[in-house]
């Protein structure tokens, strides 16, 4: 994985009847890692990009429970022209959870069409992951 990684903290409202964290917060999770992504590598929070999540798939490898330390590390393995795929890796007191991979496209403000990731942060992207 890249050098980015993001600690969550798992709250009590996350924990379902068997006493782990939700299947579904787990989404919640990369969400916000991928929020955290956006602030810092290009410098704009996801609000304030013209995107959409086109795709997102979850693979589960084991439960996180309530008193776990949870960090989940994103890598983007390449840059399309108005795509960019993210892979992450969610980890419970440092063994891996979960799985997730992701699509974001650009879109077009005005058309809300698809639209080239636009060069400041295709830029900042590349020169973040090394691309």
């Amino acid at each position: 994985m890249s050098g980015f990684s993001t600690d969550i903290q798992v709250r009590f409202r996350d924990i379902d009847a068997m006493g782990h964290v939700n299947n579904a917060v787990y989404a919640t999770y990369v969400e916000q890692a991928r929020a955290e992504y956006f602030e810092e590598v290009l410098e704009n929070g996801l609000d304030a990009v013209s995107t959409v999540l086109a795709t997102l798939e979850l693979s589960y490898e084991r439960p996180i429970l309530l008193e776990q330390s949870v960090r989940v590390e994103i890598d983007v393995p390449e840059l399309g022209r108005s795509s960019l795929p993210m892979s992450y890796e969610v980890f419970a007191d440092g063994e891996r959870a979960a799985t997730a991979e992701s699509i974001q496209v650009f879109l077009d403000p005005d058309s809300q069409e698809p639209h080239p990731i636009p060069d400041r942060f295709r830029d900042r992207i590349a020169e973040f992951e090394g691309l």
